[in-house]
């Protein structure tokens, strides 16, 4: 028989991270269960920025401006992805309604609290997704976490092999030239603002007249 001695022991700071991840997962699972219980999305589920994981949330203009667009461009029994702009999913998945099928592509387990309409995604593997979705989507949103050109190379693997028609990209006014060369997007009037300010300027890409569609 081992010694108590032998069996390791958790330091303090281990403990606590190990106490914060139990915290988060209930929270999750508790907020899972409320939307499973009211069969419905009955508001937003916003959490904490994640500078870490470059999480920059959009401010509410954007949001409402970037819904009406989705909402415009889908037909009945339309489907949109949302990739890595997680904020963007209840208040689409509200106007909607159940005219239309929404799924949400992250890196961010948070926001697996979206149950069966979450997919997790790595950029870094842009292919490794379920076989059923290839040239699924109607619409493909995509705003890439990082102002790197590997980012937005293999973030649009991932909108090329996703999208049969219309894609919107929400990026750095840097990443023009990558975006059009990449997707054979063009550069929009219309320009996505954040919550804080950030020292980048951000546009807005598409291969569809989107400011028309705000008019």
């Amino acid at each position: 028989m081992e010694d108590d001695d032998d069996v390791p022991a958790l330091s303090a700071e281990t403990f606590a991270a190990l106490q914060e991840f139990y915290a988060e997962q209930q929270k999750r699972q508790e907020i899972l269960e409320k939307l499973e219980s009211q069969q419905q999305l009955t508001e937003n589920i916003i959490f904490e920025e994640n500078w870490q994981l470059s999480q920059f949330w959009y401010n509410e203009k954007t949001v409402q401006s970037l819904v009406r667009v989705i909402d415009k461009s889908l037909q009945d029994n339309g489907k949109v992805a949302l990739i890595s702009c997680p904020t963007l999913f209840v208040p689409v998945k509200r106007q909607v309604g159940n005219r239309a099928s929404v799924i949400l592509l992250e890196y961010d387990r948070r926001f697996e609290v979206h149950g069966s309409d979450f997919i997790f995604y790595d950029y870094n593997a842009p292919l490794k997704l379920p076989s059923d979705l290839e040239h699924t989507f109607d619409l493909v949103v995509a705003d890439p976490p990082f102002l790197s050109e590997e980012c937005i190379e293999k973030t649009s693997e991932t909108i090329k092999h996703l999208a049969k028609d219309k894609i919107i990209v929400c990026t750095g006014a840097i990443m023009k030239e990558c975006v059009e060369k990449l997707l054979d997007l063009k550069q929009c009037e219309f320009q996505p603002q954040h919550r804080n300010n950030l020292a980048n300027e951000f546009s807005c890409y598409a291969n569809f007249d989107l400011d028309n569609v705000l008019r």
